[in-house]
This record gives C-alpha cells, structure tokens and sequence, in this order.
C-alpha cells in the first residue's frame, strides 16, 4: 500500500559555499516518513520551478519547514531594517499563497517556525523582526556553541489554552519545548489562534479558526527527536492521521481541528 505523499519545503543552500542547491532537513524527513507515517518528498520552493495549483494535486500534505532566512517584511507592510535578517522572496512567492489554499481547501499543514511565521503573514498578520530585544522577553535563539543535542535542548514551557485544540492534543497544558528562533509573532493574522505561550509571552502555537483541515503551526523544532519525544511524537502523529485521512478521501470525516 502507498503512503500518503507530504512535501516539505525546502530552503535555498549553497553547498561549499558557491554550488546552489535546495536543502532539507534529514530530521524532518525522518518525522514525516517514521512518526507521521508519510512518503517525504522535498520541495524546491522557488515559483520558477512549482506552481500552488501543482503541489496541491502532487501532494496530500505540507511541513512548512524552519529556515534561517525570514518572510520579507514587505509581506506584511513593513520596511526592511537590518534586524530583519536575510530574506527568501522565493520561498515567500511560494509559501504564503500554498498555506492560504490549503485553508481554503482543508489540506492538511505544520507549520515549524520559520513555517509557523509563514502561515501568520499568510493570513495577514505581523512579525517582530528580533524577539530578544523587546522589553522583557528571553533570547529564543538557538545556542551558538555546542553539539546539534545541546542546542535542540528543551529549553522553557509552553502554556496552553485550556481545553483548547493543543492542550487536547498533548494532554496537558504545559509542555518543555526547544527553541531556536529570532524572530515572532508581533499581530495575529485574520482567523490565527494563539494557542500557547512561551513563559515571556511569546506565542508558540497556532492554527487557523474555522479551518476544514489540521492547520496547527509551532514556533519550535518538534522534528528533533520526533519519535522519542511525546510532545512531538503526538504532533506528528496527528499530522501524519490528518495527511492520510486526506489521501484517502475521508477529509470532510476526518476530525475538525478548528
């Protein structure tokens, strides 16, 4: 029996600095094909190369991935500064209008930090360009020093709306997560639930109010130790649930995320 096929979008790279390429994580592949249950199926995400309208008849589900490049702040009506990083319009070309028709159409997504950002701007919210300098708030940026273990580390707690659709989820209304990002949710896009919190208020968790389809994104990395891990193994495991469901055409049976 064929697996239910999950495209992850991949990132640009330069291979020995100079040779381009388009990257994707191992350990995401290894969540979508091990937890997730799911043939993984890199996506060179450049609008040169792939439509919308094709991955959406290609594949039954999207991880939109992590990346060290952040969505333009032209996306969401702001200028750029040089806190805002290094940028990937190709990948914005492509990303932000595939999360809009998947809600539209209920095809199932995870959004994973730079992903979870996406699926914000997608839907017409904003971003914070360096988390760490507002008032308040921790460094959320992964640890410049040591082994890939130490920083993918659980590092602090998400708090979860109680009885909302992540603390169902899990099964508790605290988790330990990683964290490894810059940048944050400033604005909440049209119909964008924050779901969970980092304990210095920065939000977490999302999904899409009203959505037909598992649209539920993280901040964190839960690709890292995704079949050890509970917390990650339950997200990937319903993902990978919703993505079948798809495949095999129960979608409108298959259970409301939203």
């Amino acid at each position: 029996m064929s697996r239910p096929i999950v495209g992850i979008i991949g990132n640009s790279h330069l291979l020995n600095g100079e040779y381009p390429a388009h990257a994707g994580g191992t350990m995401t592949s290894h969540a979508v094909a091990d937890v997730a249950g799911a043939m993984p199926l890199l996506i060179p995400a450049d609008p040169r190369l792939v439509s919308v309208a094709e991955l959406m008849a290609s594949c039954d589900g999207f991880v939109l991935t992590g990346g060290r490049p952040n969505v333009h702040p032209a996306e969401y009506g702001e200028d750029e500064t040089d806190a805002h990083g290094a940028f990937d319009r190709a990948r914005d070309a492509v990303t932000l209008p595939l999360v809009r028709a998947c809600v539209e159409a209920g095809m199932p997504f995870l959004g994973i930090c730079r992903g979870f950002q996406e699926v914000n701007v997608a839907m017409g919210g904003t971003l914070h360009p360096e988390i760490r300098d507002l008032p308040g708030r921790m460094n959320h940026r992964m640890p410049p020093d040591g082994t890939l273990e130490e920083k993918f580390a659980l590092r602090h707690m998400v708090k979860l709306t109680q009885g909302g659709v992540f603390h169902q989820l899990f099964g508790a209304q605290e988790v330990l997560t990683n964290t490894l990002h810059g940048q944050g949710i400033k604005t909440a896009g049209a119909r964008v639930v924050i779901d969970g919190h980092a304990p210095d208020g920065t939000p977490e968790a999302i999904y899409i109010a009203g959505a037909p389809g598992f649209s539920l994104s993280v901040q964190w990395h839960p690709e890292w130790n995704a079949a050890a891990d509970p917390v990650s193994r339950a997200l990937f495991a319903a993902f990978g649930q919703a993505v079948a469901d798809w495949a095999a055409g129960r979608a409108g049976q298959a259970r409301r995320w939203a």
